[in-house]
C-alpha cells in the first residue's frame, strides 16, 4: 500500500498509509476501536478500493485486475463473513465450499482429495469432531476455528484474520493462539495478517506489528521494535505498561 486513503462521508477511515507485507512475514495489526483495522484488512482482501493511493496485491494492482481472480488466492476470516454462513450448513461443507468461493453448498461437485483436505484442516484446528454438525449449532470459538480452516482450504498465498479470538473465553483463546502459533512457525504457511485489540492474543511466531490510530500508522516494523509501552500508550491514548513472558505479551494500565 502506497499513500493509501479511504474516505467515506467526508471521514477518513485510513489516511496516508504506506505498508508492505512480504511472503515470509507474519503481521499483527493493533489499535483501538475505529482505528481503521478492518478497513485495512478489507483493502488487503480486495473487498475495497482505496479512495487515494495504490494497493498492489500478489503482484497485481487493485483497479487494474479483476478482484474475482485475486480473492481465491486470499484466505479471509471475519465476524461479518461468519454471519453470512447458513446456520443449517454442515461444517465439512462450510470448509470444502471455499474451493468454489461460495457460501453454502449447492450443486458443486468435489473430489475426494478436496473433502480429505477439508477434514485435515479441521483436524489442524482441533475440530474434526464437528464435521457433521451444522454451523448454527457451534459455539463462537468453534465457529472461529472452522472459518480459519475454510480460509486455508484453497492453499492461499495470503491469510487475513480479523479478530479471530474476539468473543472467546480464556480456554478458547489460548487454544486458538497455540494453533495460530503453529501455523505462523510453519515455513510453508502463507503470509499472514492478524487484527486484534489485545497484545495477549498475539501468537508466538508473529514477526511484525503495525499500530494504527485514527486511520493512520503510529509505527510499523519488527515486533520487538514496535511493541513498547511508549508506542502502545500513544496508540491507545492510555498510560500503559507492557510486560513480556517468553514469546507472549501482556499490557495493563499503569
Amino acid at each position: 500500500m502506497s499513500g493509501v486513503g479511504v474516505r467515506r462521508n467526508r471521514n477518513d477511515l485510513l489516511a496516508g498509509l504506506d505498508w508492505a507485507v512480504e511472503l515470509d512475514e507474519r503481521w499483527v495489526v493493533l489499535g483501538p476501536n475505529g482505528a481503521g483495522k478492518t478497513t485495512l484488512l478489507r483493502l488487503a482482501a480486495a473487498e475495497l478500493h482505496p479512495t487515494v493511493g495504490t494497493v498492489d496485491l500478489l503482484g497485481e494492482r487493485i483497479g487494474k485486475v479483476s478482484v474475482f481472480e485475486l480473492r481465491p488466492r486470499i484466505g479471509f476470516t471475519s465476524g461479518a463473513f461468519a454471519n453470512r454462513v447458513p446456520g443449517e450448513e454442515l461444517v465439512r461443507d462450510v470448509v470444502v465450499s471455499a474451493g468454489y468461493a461460495v457460501v453454502g453448498r449447492w450443486r458443486e461437485e468435489y473430489d475426494t482429495i478436496d473433502t480429505d483436505r477439508a477434514l485435515e484442516l479441521l483436524a489442524a484446528m482441533g475440530v474434526t469432531y464437528l464435521a457433521d454438525r451444522t454451523f448454527g449449532t457451534l459455539s463462537e470459538g468453534e465457529r472461529k476455528r472452522v472459518l480459519i480452516a475454510r480460509a486455508l482450504m484453497t492453499d492461499p498465498e495470503m491469510l487475513l484474520l480479523d479478530e479471530p479470538a474476539a468473543g472467546l473465553d480464556l480456554g478458547g483463546r489460548e487454544d486458538l493462539v497455540a494453533r495460530l502459533s503453529a501455523l505462523a512457525l510453519d515455513p510453508d504457511a502463507p503470509a499472514t495478517v492478524l487484527v486484534t485489540h489485545h497484545v495477549e492474543e498475539i501468537p508466538p511466531g508473529f514477526t511484525h506489528a503495525l499500530l494504527l490510530r485514527d486511520g493512520r500508522a503510529v509505527v510499523a516494523g519488527l515486533i520487538e521494535d514496535v511493541l513498547t509501552a511508549e508506542n502502545l500508550s500513544k496508540t491507545f491514548d492510555q498510560d500503559l505498561l507492557l510486560e513480556r513472558s517468553g514469546d507472549r505479551f501482556f499490557a495493563r494500565r499503569r
